[in-house]
């Protein structure tokens, strides 16, 4: 399979949250399949922006290829990084509002989350083409600080080190007002969330030719 682009995300292990995640948003990152989806009216609606991405918390935001540099040379350089990078624990995942989106976010000390996103960030960044100039203007659009857009300039995303927050999204930009009605149908049917949340894994993931994201390659952290 060629990619256009790669991505290091948390990807949930097989089990009853991946299986939720899977079924709410239509796509199984695990399988790189359609997912039997979950019957709901307006569910394909609000989650169609995160649909192609698959249930994941990002560490590393997608990013194409260096001139010069090989899928193959990225896989090894991934794996070499999660052996020398420490598990992440913190106190569970809870449904969260972000902004006008739904997502699960961890709470508790988050210090070991940022420590894994903040290497995964600057460690495979020889890997990361730089962002083209209409990225980069699509990206200001949204009003950025002056922190954001020096990160943007240095990482090519805006949202990552101190600005990072660590989110699986659940759907895209809700209707004003429609935030009360899907925060009640995502605790009526989602499972029992973990406690404590922990990232002892990261995926290396891939953007296939129709856009949508799939798992390549899962390395243990053991640092």
């Amino acid at each position: 399979m060629s990619y256009s682009r790669f991505a290091i995300y948390y990807v949930p292990a097989e089990g009853s949250l991946a299986t939720f995640g899977a079924s709410w948003l239509g796509w199984d990152i695990l399988r790189a399949a359609e997912a039997s989806r979950i019957d709901m009216p307006g569910l394909d609606d609000v989650t169609m922006t995160p649909r192609k991405y698959g249930f994941h918390g990002t560490l590393k935001p997608p990013f194409r290829l260096k001139p010069g540099q090989t899928a193959a040379a990225l896989e090894a350089a991934v794996a070499a990084m999660a052996g020398r990078v420490a598990p992440a624990t913190c106190d569970g995942l809870r449904l969260t509002p972000l902004g006008r989106f739904l997502a699960l976010a961890p709470y508790g000390p988050l210090g070991q989350l940022q420590r894994v996103a903040e290497t995964c960030v600057r460690d495979l960044d020889c890997f990361r083409a730089p962002a083209s100039a209409a990225e980069l203007t699509k990206r200001r659009a949204a009003g950025l600080t002056e922190r954001q857009d020096a990160l943007l300039t240095q990482w090519g995303y805006p949202y990552v080190m101190e600005e990072f927050r660590f989110h699986l999204t659940l759907t895209g930009k809700l209707p004003a007002g429609a935030s009360a009605h899907w925060t009640e149908v995502v605790n009526r049917l989602m499972p029992e969330l973990p406690q404590p949340f922990v990232v002892d894994q990261i995926a290396l993931c891939g953007e296939r030719p129709d856009g949508r994201f799939e798992l390549i390659h899962r390395y243990t952290l053991a640092g």
